[in-house]
């Protein structure tokens, strides 16, 4: 059986059967570098491990998992949407969740830089509709192969398994992680938010966070399907709409516009439209949403289709005479809430009639009944409050050599790769900064 061995700074690690194992700990540190512990062994973490190794730091990688990148290997359908390839100012754009804290990170690291730090480490990238980026390969594991040659390339240590109990906010601070006590001059907290938690999302780092003496603002799921009240949306689930336009509204008007891709489910509406909508319901209030199903026709263009389509099929039941304008599925719905006798000819159906059925079609409405949840969230909208950390080096304002990436601060952005980039982005400006303190 072969063992192979990497060197860290001041641990050792053995790889067997492509599996981590921590052999033995401490090293005295001789070098008089920044001993630095990061936890959370996701994108955010690992980038800043890396970075801070980079610097000449002396970095410790501690992940509650059994393996580093567990949520990144199945973002995006298990493809990994790494990055969104617009400039700095179409990431923050797309970035509702305090964009103006993260001009910095970006500009420190863009997308430009994250496409050429994978493509650097053997990673073919592609380019996709909406500027999304991609592996080549369409496989997520190959960004977590790359991330893991990054930290042992850099001599990062790495214990798997390690979930950090506890954490001494001392000038020299410890970090309890088992049976094992780590001594560090700086703290990466990179362990992520509530989404997802089978990855190991648990929301450990708020608590920390606190102890500390941050505010932690209030959590939400974030980028998650939509339940709905309307019984008729289980009869078209797993419909796939490739091209609707959607409006969100409440009480006080629009509150979200997007244009894309929407899938019906079993107990409401998801798809990538529908994701980066969720990021702007709250409670409190009634939301709707209103499913626009030929964006590309106003009202007039589409009454003049449908005229067309009558006349072709006039001797038809009105509801066989949709099948060149609806999805076969819809069809029945659309009938059903048209109020128009499903066998009613099409040469008698009135113009009123024909003014109800543009009206569904460019205006499907549903009532929104809450969030999926935080088990199917993406990511966690909420986090600590960025009021009490620096921009330029995620270093917070209140403890010394403390320093926060991804998702558990209070950033968050649409669907699009968006927010993958900023945990690269926070992560490299954590751990650069931490790795020259």
């Amino acid at each position: 059986m072969q063992i192979r061995l990497y060197k860290a700074p001041y641990f050792l690690i053995a790889l067997q059967n492509n599996v981590y194992v921590y052999i033995i700990t401490l090293v005295r540190n001789l070098g008089g570098n920044m001993r630095i512990v990061v936890i959370g062994g996701g994108p955010a973490g690992m980038m800043a491990a890396g970075a801070a190794a980079v610097e000449g730091g002396e970095v410790m990688l501690l992940e509650k998992n059994g393996g580093l990148g567990r949520k990144l290997s199945i973002t995006g359908k298990g493809r990994c949407n790494v990055t969104n390839a617009r400039d700095t100012g179409g990431l923050l754009d797309n970035t509702p969740g305090n964009p103006s804290f993260l001009r910095g990170a970006f500009a420190k690291f863009s997308s430009a830089r994250t496409m050429s730090f994978f493509e650097d480490l053997g990673v073919k990238l592609t380019v996709e509709r909406g500027q999304r980026v991609f592996p080549e390969s369409g496989k997520a594991e190959d960004i977590v192969s790359a991330m893991e040659r990054y930290l042992l390339k850099n001599r990062v240590g790495i214990r798997l398994n390690a979930t950090v109990a506890d954490i001494n906010f001392d000038k020299i601070k410890t970090v309890k992680a088992g049976e094992c006590i780590y001594k560090a001059d700086c703290v990466i907290l990179a362990s992520g938010g509530l989404s997802y938690p089978v990855t190991g999302s648990t929301g450990d780092g708020y608590r920390f966070a606190q102890k500390a003496g941050h505010n932690v603002t209030t959590l939400w799921p974030s980028l998650t399907p939509m339940r709905t009240l309307e019984p008729w949306v289980s009869e078209l689930q797993g419909l796939a709409l490739k091209n609707a336009g959607i409006v969100m509204r409440n009480s006080t008007g629009v509150v979200y516009k997007d244009f894309g891709e929407l899938l019906f489910t079993h107990f409401g509406v998801s798809g990538p439209v529908i994701l980066s909508a969720s990021r702007f319901y709250g409670n409190g209030d009634a939301y709707e949403i209103h499913i626009d199903l030929k964006p590309a026709l106003d009202e007039h263009t589409l009454d003049s289709r449908i005229l067309r389509d009558f006349q072709l099929y006039k001797n038809k039941d009105f509801i066989n005479a949709l099948d060149d304008l609806l999805p076969r599925a819809l069809i029945p719905v659309i009938v059903r809430l048209s109020g128009v006798s499903p066998v009613k000819k099409v040469n008698g159906i009135t113009k009123i009639e024909r003014k109800t059925l543009v009206q569904l079609i460019k205006c499907l409405r549903l009532s929104i009944s809450g969030l999926s949840g935080f088990e199917d969230a993406v990511i966690t909208r909420g986090g600590v409050d960025v009021k009490g950390v620096n921009p330029s080096t995620m270093e917070s304002k209140f403890v010394k050599g403390l320093y926060f990436a991804g998702e558990i601060l209070d950033v968050d952005a649409l669907t699009g790769g968006y927010n993958l980039q900023i945990a690269f982005s926070t992560g490299f400006t954590a751990g650069r900064a931490a790795g020259r303190e």
